[in-house]
């Protein structure tokens, strides 16, 4: 194949296993009968929580040893054994949350438990972290039991239709909850299977790289990335599946010796784009990455290992991993300090799912046995969420689904709010969708497990009409005069602070290195309005809707004010703020029996308005320039001059376009000047012709220029192809603290605030049809 060098040496900071290396399997602990094991070594070791270290069979000591000790006992394969204990822990469960207290001993109760939590939440293993969780289970439980029997008394139509909406409202955010915990309490955190046959004897793969109307230069990259995948050049494939018929892709994939696949029309999509390329190719593996998702050197290697242990996986997912920020990210200028709103799905749910053999496949990053998923029909086509129906459909069949929390592949994310939201309107329509069409809950095939993760899957993205219902709640009372809760003020504190709590810690103790708190509560608030309707319309007619692409490698010239997009969290902000005047003046001029209901209610619209005025200080968009994104990264690098002097430096961050360098301050070198710019791996080195860009201090800025194929092929590699760039940063932030999580939040919250009303200043200088024509069109997919 043109342009790839075969079989590569073997590189430790690209992550690869050593072929040939013995290797051993140690039996994964879990708290069920059901879970699976993992691979006990292996590079990806580094991924894994220190919090959680001690949990492992060797390493274990103390209570934690003790718990797992007890949970490999021979004892649990006896029927008897665990139905007895089944029945115990029922009955104790029901006891704590049913007994009735007075106000007194509930405080007491709350207290003693929560110090408890909090004591758990500085002590490693995975023990007290499972004590964490029966305790925010039994607060959350107890209160929920308390909401059904003693605050439903409504005296009022209007008391009984906000009682009731905030009542459902809850009822749903503690089945998420719970479902929540179930999913992700014991993380398989599977390790890399290394090759253990010669080169020779490895599978042939076929890479599929799906593509529509991305512009060339961001296929490129990923296409360069693919062929330099150490794998045997003879057993891998490359090819674009080009939706866009484009003679100008079809010459470039002759141009570096890939396969090209397009077809005469675009039915099903990606799914359709993808079954197509099944037809006409042959090899026992299929890869497939986003066109904009460049996959890193190791993926095969570290992947096919657990295809060859187990002859019935079908389908390995990798982390999506983005090395440029989305809206929430580029907007809030959070991008690496706090995590985005995917990482908590990579980096720990579908670890939990994977315990479950429940692991989802996303569409992209992924590695696939063909025969499988041949037996489904190819991808799904029935919805607009193929790749997690194709997961669900080859679990129906039995065959195992398996996640690596390594990241193999980096790509583009969103660049706008608009497309974003666009992004999410599909996932949430294609989760109604299968929840109509394909509920997990019901059919064959599927284990206890499986239906519960693939369930809170589809019931996450229901949360548009709760999280809208959270976000008026209060108003009910300060403004309509409702009555939502039948209680004492005093009451519902003792009884909703500790559910509030426990889960806020708890969850913060599990999601700390992927979610920080209460950012999920501005990304859910930003997106309630736009995926309610999508959802609900699904839900009753999965035929309606159609998939929206979603735009990458763009660029945003100006920085401008979403105004369209912002409507429902200004409405929804000036709301708030007009229940929270009237709750001050009811404080001022009301009587003294409900000022602590008012105080509650004014509190809960004080955090509510910080909510909806950070999910304005999203909308407005900052500019990106740049249609090639650069990437942070000190890889060592030398420069060649004309006079054939040499400078030795490293970089501070490269694009497939050109390179930022430090060099000493007191070196001369003149903007415009011809360089040649060396990039090393290990003992391998890249020469690119450049020109001198931009210089400020110690800093160079170099632009390639006129790279030929073979050397965009050799940058590529030498750059994003490299796995330890994007496994560095996986997981290492800093973790989640609840409390300077909402100062964070509350913080962009005031600059939302007076962002809003620089921008309604500026709107009003501005003519109406120029506002107009700035406005991104929002695609729905409708």
């Amino acid at each position: 194949m043109p342009g790839h060098a075969g079989l590569r040496g073997l590189c430790p900071c690209d992550l690869r296993t050593t072929p040939g290396r013995k290797h051993a399997v140690t039996p994964s602990p879990s708290p069920t009968g059901q879970a699976r094991s993992a691979s006990a070594s292996g590079p990806a070791a580094a991924n894994a929580s220190a919090s959680e270290s001690t949990a492992s069979g060797s390493t274990a000591s103390g209570l934690t040893g003790l718990a797992l000790r007890v949970l490999e006992s021979p004892l649990w394969d006896h029927a008897v054994v665990r139905i007895l204990t089944l029945l115990m822990a029922t009955a104790l469960v029901l006891l704590v949350i049913t007994v009735p207290l007075t106000l007194t001993q509930q405080l007491l109760f709350a207290v003693a438990s929560f110090a408890v939590a909090m004591l758990l939440s500085k002590t490693e293993g995975r023990l007290p972290t499972l004590i964490m969780i029966v305790l925010s289970v039994s607060a959350s439980m107890r209160y929920m039991y308390w909401r059904v029997t003693d605050t439903l008394g409504f005296e009022t139509l209007v008391d009984t239709f906000f009682g009731f909406g905030l009542l459902a409202a809850e009822l749903y955010a503690l089945i998420v909850l719970l479902l929540g915990y179930f999913q992700t309490a014991w993380p398989l955190q599977r390790k890399p299977v290394p090759m253990s046959t010669p080169p020779e004897e490895w599978p042939e793969v076929d890479v599929f790289i799906p593509t529509y109307n991305e512009p060339l230069d961001v296929v490129k990259q990923t296409v360069f990335t693919a062929m330099g995948l150490d794998w045997p050049a003879e057993k891998l494939k490359v090819y674009v599946l080009d939706d866009g018929r484009r003679p100008e892709f079809r010459a470039f994939c002759e141009d570096v010796g890939i396969g090209y696949v397009t077809r005469d029309n675009n039915r099903h999509a990606k799914a359709g784009n993808i079954n197509e390329a099944l037809k006409v190719t042959r090899a026992e593996y299929v890869a497939i990455f986003d066109c904009d998702h460049v996959p890193t050197r190791s993926f095969m290697q570290i992947c096919m290992g657990w295809f060859l242990k187990d002859p019935k996986l079908a389908m390995l997912q990798t982390p999506h991993f983005f090395f440029s920020p989305d809206p929430f990210e580029k907007n809030l200028d959070t991008f690496r300090h706090i995590p985005n709103e995917g990482e908590l799905f990579y980096g720990l749910v579908q670890d939990g799912n994977d315990l479950w053999n429940a692991t989802f496949f996303c569409g992209s990053c992924a590695l696939i046995r063909r025969k499988p998923l041949e037996e489904v029909g190819g991808i799904a086509i029935e919805t607009v969420t193929e790749d997690a129906h194709t997961a669900l459909k080859l679990n129906r069949l039995g065959y195992n689904t398996a996640y690596l929390a390594i990241p193999q592949a980096a790509g583009l994310a969103t660049e706008s709010l608009s497309g974003h939201i666009g992004q999410r309107i599909r996932w949430a329509r294609g989760m109604a969708q299968i929840c109509r069409l394909d509920n997990p809950l019901f059919g064959p095939g599927l284990k206890l497990g499986q239906r519960l993760c693939y369930l809170n899957a589809m019931l996450h993205f229901f949360y548009g009409l709760p999280r809208l219902i959270f976000l008026t709640a209060p108003l009910a009372y300060l403004i309509f005069g409702a009555h939502v809760f039948e209680s004492s003020a005093l009451m519902i504190a003792v009884y909703a602070m500790p559910h509030l709590m426990h889960a806020s810690v708890t969850n913060s103790r599990m999601q700390g290195r992927f979610r920080h708190s209460f950012w999920n509560e501005v990304y859910e608030s930003v997106l309630a309005w736009y995926i309610l309707r999508p959802v609900l319309v699904a839900f009753i007619n999965p035929k309606l809707g159609k998939f929206n692409v979603t735009a990458k490698g763009g660029v945003i010239d100006e920085a401008y004010f979403d105004w369209t997009i912002a409507r429902p969290y200004i409405i929804l902000m000036l709301a708030n703020l007009i229940g929270f005047v009237v709750g001050i003046g009811m404080l001022i001029f009301g009587t003294n029996d409900e000022a602590i209901t008012v105080l509650i209610n004014l509190f809960w619209t004080v955090y509510n308005v910080g909510i909806t005025s950070a999910a304005i200080a999203v909308a407005s968009e900052t500019r990106q320039v740049r249609a090639s994104p650069r990437v942070a990264a000190n890889l060592r690098a030398g420069l060649r001059f004309t006079n054939g002097k040499t400078l030795s430096c490293e970089t501070e961050d490269f694009s497939q376009t050109g390179l930022g360098l430090r060099i000493p301050a007191d070196v001369d070198v003149p903007i415009g000047q011809q360089v040649l710019v060396s990039i090393f791996r290990n003992n391998d080195e890249g020469v690119f012709p450049a020109t001198v860009a931009f210089r400020n201090g110690e800093h160079l800025g170099v632009r390639f220029h006129e790279l030929n194929t073979q050397q965009q092929v050799e940058l590529a590699q030498l750059t994003f192809a490299r796995a330890d760039n994007w496994a560095s940063g996986w997981g290492q932030g800093d973790r989640d603290t609840p409390l300077t999580a909402l100062r964070g939040v509350m913080r962009v919250g005031v600059r939302g605030f007076g962002m809003f009303f620089k921008h309604l200043y500026s709107m009003a200088k501005t003519p109406r049809s120029a506002r107009k024509a700035a406005q991104p069109k929002l695609d729905t997919g409708d």
